[in-house]
């Protein structure tokens, strides 16, 4: 993409960035006359930080007075506190590289309008490289067009990471995460600038990258790069919520699924001391009383249930009686039916009870004998036999020569 084609906010942040590696570069060449302050426990920054970032303040505030900025070292002291444009600024990250003279280090300026990055730029001035992008314009480097690297299986891929070094930092949680991570990948590195990380995962140097602990300003500007050079960024659970969790996976699309696998056991997210909920079993609904059974005279019949009519006795008016009990006391009992006799053999069966009954295996001793029946042949005598149909007389056919013609 030429300069000229690159959108007014990107020339800016481009400007302002080639400013903060001049200054950069002039310190390098003798890093030991800088001075050292600690913020923290293995956390460092010197005069070159504060020098660079102002730099790029100043040259972002005269195109735009009415933007704000949230930068490492001066948070958002500076620019308008409620603009809906945000500059991120981390003006030299991998200061602790830079103080030992390793060159791997870089300046990251984004651009967030409503807290979604518009506009990027990370700038290495050890080696000249620019990488740059605008959302849905894709990403550079040195105005030529990269992308994501297209490999697809986790076991192939180089993995990037960065080591946690601040004091209260969970070190065995880290220490798990590589012994699950590096025997399924083909390597991992950790040079020590997450924002070039980012910036060599859209590359296609890297397959993927992760690390936890980081700020706004350390990803903002890569995560845009990333995403515009195809590939895909979020937290530890594979969520796009990643810009102020301090964790997070950038990757190809195929072996950014199989990181998240790998990697959500170990979110800060879900927290893994937190007690599960106990699983609450629903208490069976209570089951309506039945009626009771009432018994009957017949035994055979006890358990079958018997109905019960509101009406009144004549002793106890008002009382539920059993049905057959009210029938008792109401109507006289029926005689006793003598018992039924047997069906005799001759009656007559329905069709199912009969087709039932001819698959029936009888006794060797009840079978009946087969019974043959012989029918003589059916003879046909001659003078039975209809009159044959004499065949008409053929009719004389055209063209052919009758007897008594002449010859000619």
């Amino acid at each position: 993409m030429s300069q000229a084609s690159l959108h007014p906010m990107l020339n800016i942040a481009i400007k302002a960035a080639r400013a903060a590696g001049a200054i950069i570069n002039r310190a390098s060449l003798d890093v030991e006359r800088l001075t050292v302050t600690s913020k923290g426990p293995n956390d460092f920054v010197t005069e070159v930080d504060q020098a660079a970032e102002q730099a790029i303040i100043d040259t972002i505030r005269q195109a735009y007075p009415g933007h704000g900025f949230l930068a490492e070292e001066s948070g958002r002291s500076q620019g308008a506190q409620h603009s809906d444009f945000v500059w991120i600024i981390d003006p030299l990250d991998g200061t602790t590289n830079f103080i030992h003279g390793f060159p791997q280090y870089a300046v990251s300026i984004a651009l967030a309008f409503k807290g979604k990055v518009e506009q990027a730029v990370v700038y290495d001035p050890s080696r000249n490289d620019l990488f740059y992008a605008t959302k849905g314009r894709g990403a550079y480097l040195n105005d030529k067009r990269i992308r994501v690297s297209k490999r697809i299986r986790l076991a192939d891929a180089l993995i990037g990471t960065g080591f946690p070094f601040r004091k209260g930092d969970n070190f065995k949680r880290y220490l798990k995460i590589m012994e699950e991570l590096m025997p399924a990948c083909a390597g991992l590195r950790r040079p020590g600038a997450a924002a070039l990380d980012l910036c060599y995962v859209a590359a296609g140097w890297y397959d993927g990258f992760f690390e936890t602990g980081l700020s706004p300003w350390d990803i903002a500007a890569g995560s845009l790069i990333v995403t515009e050079a195809g590939g895909l960024i979020g937290n530890f659970t594979g969520e796009a919520d990643y810009l102020y969790q301090r964790e997070v996976i950038a990757a190809t699309p195929k072996v950014y699924g199989q990181l998240v696998q790998i990697l959500t056991p170990f979110t800060r997210i879900i927290k893994e001391d937190e007690p599960e909920a106990p699983v609450i079993e629903a208490a069976p609904k209570a089951r309506k009383p039945r009626a009771k059974k009432a018994e009957t005279a017949d035994e055979g019949s006890a358990t079958a249930p018997v109905r019960t009519v509101r009406k009144a006795a004549p002793t106890q008016p008002g009382k539920l009686v059993p049905l057959d009990e009210y029938l008792a006391a109401t109507q006289p009992e029926p005689e006793a039916e003598a018992p039924k006799a047997a069906l005799p053999v001759d009656v007559p069966l329905s069709p199912a009870a009969a087709l039932a009954a001819a698959f029936e295996p009888m006794p060797e001793e009840a079978a009946p004998a087969p019974v043959v029946i012989r029918k003589a042949p059916t003879r046909i005598r001659k003078a039975d036999m209809p009159p044959k149909e004499e065949a008409p007389a053929e009719a004389p056919r055209r063209g052919r020569r009758r007897d008594g013609d002449a010859p000619f």
